[in-house]
């Protein structure tokens, strides 16, 4: 006899005033989701920024020497970012009258 699969979705209920369901509900629509996906998206991303700000990283003493080493190693320009920073911007731009 096969056995039915076990769901794997626990429901998760809240209470909003109608001003945060309002914006939830807009931020939704302008990413094309709907409001529980895009609540679950938000919830599981604040979630993982929580866990990794928390989150203790252990390197050996080496490692760390070489991580600490490429942090006061100097930049090097990259020409495709020097064009661009040489641009005006936009709001810079002389109208054309």
């Amino acid at each position: 006899m096969s056995q039915a699969a076990q769901r794997k979705d626990h429901p998760l209920s809240l209470r909003l005033p109608d001003a945060d369901l309002a914006i939830i509900d807009r931020a939704a629509q302008l990413r094309g989701r709907s409001r529980t996906e895009f609540m679950r998206d938000a919830a599981v991303r604040a979630a993982e920024d929580a866990i990794m700000e928390n989150t203790l990283i252990r390197v050996s003493p080496e490692g760390f020497e070489a991580f600490v080493a490429a942090l006061d190693t100097p930049g090097k320009p990259v020409p495709a970012m020097v064009d661009v920073l040489k641009r005006a911007a936009p709001w810079e731009t002389p109208k054309a009258s």
